[in-house]
């Protein structure tokens, strides 16, 4: 037992000292927040467009550029297409959003003004509980998702916390386009969640469907006509620093 003391002391404190301190560093192919050009693009080539696996990339009848995050693969291949440097993947890391609309990134936008659900922060600033459900999901998004129970983020400081039973949960927390296969346990899941209650969706399937968007055997995430969405979390999969400043900006506790 003593060994196991001196241990820990030897090792020293292991959880990251963010928010109140600096984040932790971040990989060197980390690509975050998108930022694009307000310049017309020379020549009119569109490869930048055409690169694009998902349709996240877009112009207007202007020439103008938008990329919707909620479909947006972050795998950078617009942004190598484009010789004229239009699009640009930045460090910047906050990306979630209450509002779908607010995913969708314009030239010279910013972030959105306001990122804090009130009702949410009202009910479960110091303690959420949520039910996660992949709804097949590859594992990615879940993988990030689980990490932040480790020592080193320690999710379960902030009062945040996964349970096995959605009878005991504030909400549902959502990875994966949603197949046929997983859309009725879904809506059952999120109807065993007594109210009031909160539903989270994690990664560009939940979003948008991902890549998989159009085909007949998913649903292209989760149904918002059925189940209202109040916080989005793009990426695939979203760095765990992503989703755990999201989770916090929707709490109002950053």
């Amino acid at each position: 037992m003593l060994d196991i003391f001196r241990t820990r002391l030897h090792q020293g404190m292991r959880t990251m000292a963010w928010p109140d301190g600096d984040p932790p560093p971040l990989p060197d192919r980390f690509r975050g927040r998108p930022e694009l050009s307000n310049e017309p693009c020379p020549g009119n080539c569109r490869q930048c467009l055409s690169a694009c696996p998902t349709g996240a990339l877009e112009t207007n009848d202007a020439g103008k550029l938008r990329l919707d995050m909620g479909k947006c693969l972050f795998c950078g291949a617009c942004e190598t297409a484009c010789a004229a440097g239009r699009v640009r993947f930045t460090r910047e890391f906050r990306l979630g959003a209450i509002r779908r609309g607010d995913l969708v990134v314009h030239p010279g936008d910013a972030l959105p003004a306001v990122r804090s659900h009130h009702e949410a922060s009202r009910l479960f600033s110091r303690s959420l509980k949520l039910r996660e459900v992949s709804a097949g999901g590859c594992n990615a998004c879940e993988a990030d998702c689980n990490v932040l129970g480790t020592v080193g983020w320690d999710l379960g400081r902030f009062g945040i916390s996964f349970v096995a039973s959605p009878r005991h949960a504030d909400g549902i927390l959502v990875t994966g386009p949603v197949p046929e296969n997983m859309h009725l346990a879904l809506l059952k899941t999120w109807e065993a969640v007594p109210s009031p209650k909160v539903c989270i969706v994690v990664g560009s399937c939940a979003i948008a469907g991902g890549p998989f968007a159009g085909h007949d055997a998913v649903h292209d995430g989760v149904p918002s006509d059925v189940i209202p969405v109040d916080l989005f979390v793009p990426g695939c999969p979203p760095h765990p620093l992503t989703i755990l400043e999201a989770l916090l900006a929707f709490l109002g506790r950053v």
